[in-house]
């Protein structure tokens, strides 16, 4: 099937699942596309196993293969999803809770591939760097489940800030982290480090690389914007941003998220306030909150039938639910030793923000195309399958419980 012909039947497939979600279930729509996705899936794979002449999962399973989901995500919609998502997080609003959002995306993703890794290895007899490279790539939250989320959970202004400035930057460095140990656990494969110094000079130049060009990127589009008054000029202007500064980052092998990331920042507050009119900013938001949920229903869509690419064994699924459980072990030690580092320096810690940044921790699509990008081996079906049920667990589960739990929790400062 040509790109035309699948990209077709992806919006037909998530036009008509949000139908279902919006009329039966209810729920909110990214996740209930996944959710009926899902149902769907398994109901294929029921049919074909009463009626195996269909050999409808045979050709389904081909066409989920064929879609090159870790290909479309990393090299396609994650510059966008991450530019739209940060065109809203104010950077004033950042600057204020900087130190967490550093310590959490520095310390707590080490903690969480290290502490997952170890327990990987343990539940598993995976080799220990292999194990690493699976505490890595389950490490970053996504923060298009986790911005979605924050819509519906109406917190405090500044906990909604730690959480979503968190995640945008704990995403790109997870990556960086990911490649890194790829490289080392790989070294004949897609190898993209050797050894400790190469391992240290390709994060730096993966980080800081991405964050310099998403500035002088952003910032260039910022000074041509501020000399037009023409909205959808300006609107493609941000497009052109998103999609070609992430393929020009990935071209300069530089963390194209945090270039994402970066630009999407500089545009969203700097340029919306002295490089847009009211109209062309009215116009930006729009267009960028339409291409958001639009590639948050495909990609949510695409989450719910990779199942089709699983490997339903027992031993894996068990190694799965130990999965889950190091999941969010990790995840509780990256929220609970950063704040604990902080709170000698700051007092407004809001009421829970250690349970509530810990079960808001959502794992989704990036984790699953990492595991997808893998090289070849012996581990990879395993680590695919326990991928993808941390992922569900965390979208389903978590995705649909944490804005009751922040509810429930309140917004007092200083009692963590």
């Amino acid at each position: 099937m040509n790109i035309l012909g699948l990209a077709s039947l992806l919006l037909v497939a998530a036009a008509a699942f949000g139908a279902i979600n919006y009329l039966f279930l209810k729920l909110p729509s990214a996740i209930g596309i996944l959710i009926v996705a899902l149902v769907a899936s398994f109901g294929v794979i029921a049919t074909d196993w009463v009626f195996p002449a269909l050999t409808i999962e045979e050709e389904l399973r081909a066409l989920v293969l064929d879609i090159e989901f870790s290909e479309a995500l990393l090299e396609g919609m994650l510059g966008l999803l991450l530019f739209a998502g940060a065109l809203h997080v104010k950077v004033a609003d950042l600057k204020r809770e900087w130190l967490l959002v550093l310590l959490m995306a520095t310390i707590g993703v080490g903690l969480s591939t290290a502490i997952a890794g170890v327990g990987f290895s343990w539940i598993t007899g995976a080799p220990l760097l292999i194990a690493l490279v699976f505490g890595a790539l389950i490490s970053p939250t996504d923060p298009v489940a986790v911005l979605g989320v924050l819509r519906a959970a109406n917190l405090p202004k500044s906990l909604e800030t730690k959480i979503a400035g968190e995640s945008l930057f704990n995403d790109g460095v997870g990556y960086v982290v990911f490649l890194v140990l790829v490289g080392i656990a790989f070294p004949t494969g897609d190898a993209h480090g050797t050894g400790l110094s190469g391992a240290a000079l390709l994060f730096a130049q993966e980080a800081f690389g991405g964050a310099a060009l998403g500035a002088v990127l952003g910032f260039g589009a910022f000074r041509v914007m501020r000399r037009i008054d023409d909205p959808p000029l300006e609107v493609l202007i941000t497009l052109a941003l998103a999609f070609g500064g992430y393929q020009l980052a990935v071209w300069l092998h530089v963390s194209a998220p945090i270039m994402a990331v970066v630009a999407g920042l500089l545009i969203g507050d700097v340029g919306s306030k002295y490089g847009m009119s009211d109209e062309t900013r009215a116009h930006v938001d729009t267009f960028w909150t339409l291409i958001d949920e639009i590639l948050n229903a495909i990609l949510f869509l695409l989450i719910g039938i990779e199942v089709f690419a699983i490997a339903f064994e027992a031993s894996f699924l068990l190694a799965g639910l130990g999965a889950i459980v190091l999941h969010l072990l990790a995840r509780f030690s990256a929220v609970v030793v950063p704040v604990f580092l902080l709170r000698p320096f700051d007092t407004n810690l809001e009421n829970g923000i250690t349970r509530i940044m810990t079960w808001g921790g959502l794992k989704g699509g990036i984790s699953v195309a990492l595991v997808l990008a893998l090289p070849e081996n012996e581990w990879k079906p395993l680590m695919l399958t326990a991928t993808y049920m941390v992922v569900l667990f965390s979208i389903i589960v978590q995705g649909l419980t944490v804005a009751g739990l922040a509810k429930r929790l309140g917004a007092a400062p200083d009692l963590v």
